[in-house]
């Protein structure tokens, strides 16, 4: 097998996402400011920057002022202001609009902004490579380099043109290592060598476990009639029961274009729920409904969210490098909003960095990143929200009263903190005690299957490779996952990718891992009740191409 080329930067960034790009941004402004060159390199595993990218999003745009004054004369995409906040719960027939008197400040958006993220991170990358960054699209990060001491030093990207059998094909091109004085992960929620590092370094040691949610969304393009740019509605209640977190983003773009997606906690416990059904059967809500009959769906994803907030961050370095972005947890739950908080994380890991280098340090822990963040007013917004998501994993009722008095009443300084007990792969209940659910069949045109949505998410896979989503135990899906909680993976998978068959005779049952439909949500590494499922990245390029998300 032919010897990977190497090359030497000073900071690699695994990730072109709001983190990884702001953080290679301000390494760069601060190389100019100073006078003192910077090498910086960001990898990317989308075919292109934005490929990756799905969020709801309304953008607090707090960061990207900081980051780039000037982002409206440098025409940032950033083209629909909020207009309007509605909070509505929902009943399965009816629904109630919270009064505007009554909104939380967390959900009022004034001065917000309806955003793609994927196109706002495109115009971020064109901003760090007119400072000279270095961006490399199409190439996955697949291990962390070692030095004899221990620190990180890099990473390497993943064979190219490797087959199913592991073996290389005639088309295989070596890896490449990338050598850093410090390395940033910014690979977004539940990064796969993020996770690695979190166990090495054990920066999970007194921090409360992450939970997560999966969110799933749909662009679709509306009647005009039927759209009113930067409208923002969020709701609660149907079809969820009242014990289940979860609720509904439905956002105005431009162009008669809206944003609609569906979060669900990964906390819940019916192992006959499906988030991706339980998206499908808000979408036909008399009060949603209207906002799509006569539209056209064009895109569709999912993707993980971590939701602990402050209590669950882990240490956010270790020697050689830090955790930015969603890789560490950066996302005020309560505001519906992480963009922002990724952006700040990576800026403040940059100035750490830069002072770092300045001083001809290399491969220590830049500890004057946790003590920046403690300082900034970042800190401060995710404490302010740090109670928000465990009062709403008590259920609608109860969390929705708890929320109103900690956020109203005590403005979010409440002199109490809640923690997150349970990990969320810990909380399904077995079939035996959980109550199968009907799902109403997709009509094509308000409602879809999995596979016509994984279709409109350009996913594609080269066929001819290992496959990514590996088993500690081959034996686990059938003799622990089917028998006792009746195959989940079949159900909490967004895009089909897990299916048990049997032969003819209805026998033998054997779980069959699609992996071609893997949209890279990450929630069969998080919800699989015996961690068993290990996602790993596949190579690069692969995965969704989601355009305008």
């Amino acid at each position: 097998m032919a010897e990977r080329e190497s090359m030497q930067y000073d900071v690699v960034i695994v990730g072109a996402g709001p983190a990884g790009l702001a953080a290679a941004i301000r390494l760069k402004q601060l190389a100019a400011q100073h006078r003192h060159e910077v090498g910086v390199c960001v990898l990317e595993k989308g075919s292109e920057v934005g490929a990756h990218i799905l969020s709801g999003a309304v953008m607090d745009p707090r960061s990207l002022t900081e980051l780039v004054p000037n982002w409206r004369e440098l025409d940032a995409p950033l083209n629909a202001p909020v207009s309007e906040d509605r909070f509505v719960f929902l009943t399965e027939r009816g629904s109630y609009k919270l009064p505007d008197f009554a909104l939380p400040a967390c959900f009022r958006n004034h001065g917000m902004v309806v955003v793609s993220l994927g196109n706002v991170c495109r115009w971020l990358a064109k901003q760090a490579e007119a400072l000279g960054v270095e961006i490399f699209p199409g190439f996955a990060a697949a291990e962390v380099l070692h030095g004899d001491d221990g620190a990180v030093g890099g990473v390497a990207t993943g064979d190219m043109g490797i087959g199913r059998d592991g073996r290389p094909t005639a088309s295989h091109q070596p890896g490449m290592a990338l050598h850093a004085r410090y390395t940033f992960f910014a690979e977004g929620c539940r990064g796969h060598l993020g996770r690695q590092l979190q166990d090495r370094y054990r920066l999970r040691a007194g921090a409360d476990p992450q939970v997560y949610g999966i969110g799933l969304k749909e662009l679709w393009e509306i009647r005009p009639e039927m759209h009113q740019p930067g409208l923002v509605i969020h709701t609660a209640g149907w079809p969820l029961d009242h014990e289940t977190y979860g609720g509904s983003f439905l956002y105005h773009l431009e162009n008669n274009q809206i944003s609609i997606g569906f979060v669900v906690g990964l906390g819940y416990g019916n192992p006959y729920l499906s988030p991706y059904e339980e998206f499908q059967r808000y979408k036909t809500h008399p009060a949603i409904r209207r906002f799509l009959e006569g539209g056209k769906r064009i895109a569709y994803g999912a993707r993980a969210i971590a939701a602990g907030g402050l209590q669950s961050l882990p240490k956010l370095v270790f020697p050689g490098g830090c955790l930015i972005g969603d890789d560490a947890g950066f996302l005020n739950a309560s505001r519906i909003k992480g963009s922002h908080a990724a952006m700040k994380s990576g800026m403040l890991a940059a100035e750490a960095a830069f002072a770092a280098l300045r001083a001809g340090r290399a491969h220590d822990e830049l500890a004057a990143y946790p003590e920046a963040f403690r300082q900034s007013w970042l800190h401060d917004e995710l404490h302010r929200a740090r109670n928000f998501k465990p009062w709403m994993s008590k259920g609608l009722a109860l969390g929705t009263l708890m929320v109103g008095v900690d956020q109203v009443v005590f403005r979010g300084r409440a002199p109490w903190t809640l923690h997150h007990r349970h990990a969320d792969h810990e909380t399904l209940k077995r079939r035996d005690e959980a109550q199968p659910i009907a799902y109403p069949k997709p009509d094509g045109v308000i409602t879809f299957d999995r596979l016509s949505s994984v279709f409109v998410s350009n996913t594609t896979h080269a066929e001819d490779q290992p496959c990514h989503l590996t088993l500690k135990d081959p034996a686990v899906p059938i003799k622990v996952n089917l028998e006792l909680y009746d195959a989940p993976e079949t159900r909490y998978c967004p895009a089909g990718v897990y299916e048990i068959v049997r032969d003819a005779a209805g026998a033998n049952p054997r779980l069959q891992i699609n992996a071609q439909n893997c949209v890279h949500c990450k929630t069969c590494d998080i919800k699989d009740p015996t961690q068993n499922i290990v996602w790993v990245a596949p190579e690069g390029g692969g995965g969704p191409n989601y355009p305008n998300m």
